[in-house]
Order: C-alpha cells, then structure tokens, then sequence
C-alpha cells in the first residue's frame, strides 16, 4: 500500500493551517522551536506536532494563515479581589492625592474583599478569568492576600477552587497571607497567625504554594523566613514578593530554600540574581504593573536572563494594575522591558510554567503535553509586540477542547 493510500490515524482535534506553529520547547535554539505544519490531539494531550498528515478527526481548526503558540501561562495574579481602586489610580496619575473616601492600597482593598463575600468574590473574578481567556491564558496563577484574616483567606482560596472547576481555565493556587500587615495589628501575633493558616491551608489542599511580600513596610526577613519554612513544612511550596521598593537580602533565603519563583526583583543585585539562577529558581518579571505605579526602578529583564534565571511573565492583574492580556505583558515587555519577541513569548509561555511547577504539562507544544493552545489572526510573531493593544488570539483550545472562539467560521450548514 502506497504512503497516501494508508489509513490515517483517528484523532479527536486537529490544527491546520498555520503560518508558524511555536513549539516553545526547552532548548529550542530559537526559543520558539518555529516550525510548519500543524498540531493533532487526542485525550486532551498532544500526539503530534509539525506533520499531521497522518492524522484525521473530526474537528479541524483553521489556523486560516495564522501563528499557533502554547496557552499563555500567566505566572503572578491577585485576580480574587473585590472593589476597585480606580479612584486612586486617577487620581495618582495627575499627581494628586486620592479624594476622601477613596480605596487606597492593599489594605483598602482587604477591606472591600471581606465585605464583598464569597458569592461577590466569584462573581467579579469569573468576569475577570474570562477576559483573560479571550486573549490567550490557559493557566493562571492566583494568590490570596486581600483578605488579612482567617475567613476571608480561606474564601478567596476556595474560589480559586470552585472557579477551576466552573471555568476551563486552570487555576494554581497560592496563599499569601503575608502580603500586608492589617490596620492595627500586633505583628507578631499576626505572624503566628499566618504561620498557622499556612499549616491549615497544606492540611486542606487549599494551594500549592506559599508566598510573602518581603519588603520595607511588609514582612522583614525573619518574618519572611519563618512563613515560609512553616509553609514548607505543610507541603506549601515558597514563592517570594522580592526586593520591590528595598534590598532585603532575601534573594539568598530564596534560593537556599529553593523557591519555586521570586517575584519583582526591581533592587535585586546582580551576584544574588546569578544566586538565584544556580539554585534553578525562576524570576517572573511585570511590567504593566511597574508601569502602572510608575515605579521609580522598573526592572531590566535581561538582567534575569543574563545571570542564568528562567523568565516568566505574569499580568500581575490586581486592583493597582488592572489588565487581564498577557499581550499586553509581552507587548511592554518588549517595548519597555527591552526584551526580544522570542525571548517575551518564550516567558509568556515555558518560562511562567516553570514559575509555577508545571512545565512537564504546560507551556510548550510538545508530544504528551496537556493540549493547551491557542491561534492568532496574525502571520507571524513580531504581530503579537507590534499591533499594542489589539487582542490577537482568534482560537483558545484547552485540554484539548475549544472554548473561544472570536471569529468562528462558518458551518457547512450555514453556507447552504
């Protein structure tokens, strides 16, 4: 039997069509691993990318000339949160103090998630998720922290829980009680506190993983370092809010406890960056948020890059710098992050899947993976940088299975 007379192998989704497919495989000298051809999927996993002309299913998606690429995995989010800081915001862009009345800063933002309640929680989240499934995220990293006391931190976790089972979109879990003192708290009796939260929220599988904000004003090292170890000791891997607005020296606590992620890094040095990239901890990199408060030392990525560290990307979408596109990321990441396209989506991609402990099952295309992916209505990379503020994505598939479409084309019956 000639080659195009054998029989193709049943599928149950295929992609055709691409000007691209990028693979974003580890060690892809490009970073992107470009290749042609297309992607076929079965069982909600990958079974082959590039030439698919071995396979059939039922369901093909036109990529119609566009460039296919992993899910975007977006590595740091406060996405549970309730109210809004929209006041503040403008009025710190004009150079004015916010009016009276309005909701300033984490805390004002703790008091606005306890009163919202657990159903108000969801609600505003899903509306956010959903956003941020329209323009190409598959995995969202989401951390508690506005709420500051025990009720309203087991809430906003367990709407993490609840949301990854009502939405198709994955949802890693991190607790962050740590993330700011509340008003009048005695700090070391709010210390103990989140020490044993932590142990409760391990016990319950309520997150993977544990973070803290340390930085002048928040938590100090030994605070910091305490948390964290207590979170370890619960089965909650550290993360680390890091060197944001002061040098805390806790780079070197990272990566002896060999953190998952450390986040920010704005006053890191160099010799502890390198530190860092030894011990194989990942740094997620913001930048719409260092644009949003204006931050007086907005972080150069390639310093990260250059001392050996995974780059991740993450929308940091929280009530300070509001934006669900991890487009956008990429698009001020190169624009004023200095960062190449290859080098933005690779960290919008492999990179924050490393950040959070997922990279054997998300973002890269590659035989196995979970089937995370999306098209753009785009013809090549460099289109994802240059058109700012457009949302490229055309087709979401997650686990194998469409759930966006933008521009869906017509069915056969609908052309009759």
């Amino acid at each position: 039997m000639t080659p195009q007379h054998q029989q193709r192998q049943s599928v149950d989704l295929i992609v055709t069509g691409a000007a691209e497919v990028l693979t974003c495989a580890a060690g892809a000298p490009d970073l992107l691993g470009s290749t042609s051809g297309g992607v076929a999927v079965d069982g909600g996993r990958i079974v082959a990318v590039g030439d698919v002309s071995g396979y059939a299913a039922e369901l093909v998606v036109d990529a119609r000339g566009g460039v296919v690429l992993p899910g975007f995995v977006d590595a740091h989010t406060h996405v549970v949160f309730g109210g809004s800081r929209a006041q503040e915001y403008a009025a710190r862009v004009a150079g004015l103090e916010p009016p009276p009345g309005a909701v300033v800063g984490i805390t004002g933002t703790m008091a606005a998630t306890r009163a919202a309640g657990r159903d108000e929680l969801r609600k505003q989240a899903a509306g956010r998720l959903r956003e941020m499934v329209e323009h190409g995220t598959t995995t969202v990293e989401s951390k508690s922290g506005y709420g500051l006391d025990v009720e309203t931190e087991i809430a906003t976790l367990d709407t993490n829980r609840v949301l990854q089972q009502q939405l198709p979109v994955d949802i890693v879990s991190t607790f962050l009680g740590a993330h700011a003192f509340p008003p009048g708290a005695d700090q070391a009796a709010y210390v103990e506190q989140v020490v044993q939260l932590a142990k409760r929220v391990g016990a319950e599988g309520l997150a993977e993983f544990c973070d803290v904000y340390c930085d002048d004003g928040y938590f100090d090292l030994a605070q910091t370092e305490r948390i964290l170890r207590a979170g370890l000791d619960a089965g909650l891997a550290p993360k680390v809010h890091l060197d944001a607005y002061s040098h805390t020296g806790a780079a070197a606590l990272a990566a002896d406890l060999r953190a998952t992620s450390v986040d920010h890094l704005n006053l890191t040095t160099d010799a502890e960056l390198a530190q860092l990239g030894q011990a194989g901890v990942a740094g997620v990199y913001m930048p719409c948020l260092d644009y949003a408060v204006r931050h007086p030392h907005p972080l150069d990525p390639r310093r990260v890059l250059d001392a050996g560290m995974e780059l991740a990307l993450a929308t940091d979408i929280c009530p300070g710098c509001w934006t669900t596109s991890m487009q956008l990321a990429i698009q001020m990441a190169c624009r004023t992050g200095g960062l190449s396209v290859p080098q933005a989506l690779r960290a919008a991609t492999l990179g924050s899947a490393v950040a959070l402990g997922r990279a054997d099952r998300v973002g890269s295309l590659e035989v196995g993976k979970q089937a995370d992916l999306i098209v753009l209505d785009v013809g090549s990379p460099e289109d994802v940088a240059y058109r700012l503020g457009r949302n490229n994505v055309s087709t979401v598939i997650r686990r194998g299975r469409v759930i966006h479409e933008a521009n869906p084309a017509p069915r056969p019956e609908e052309t009759r």
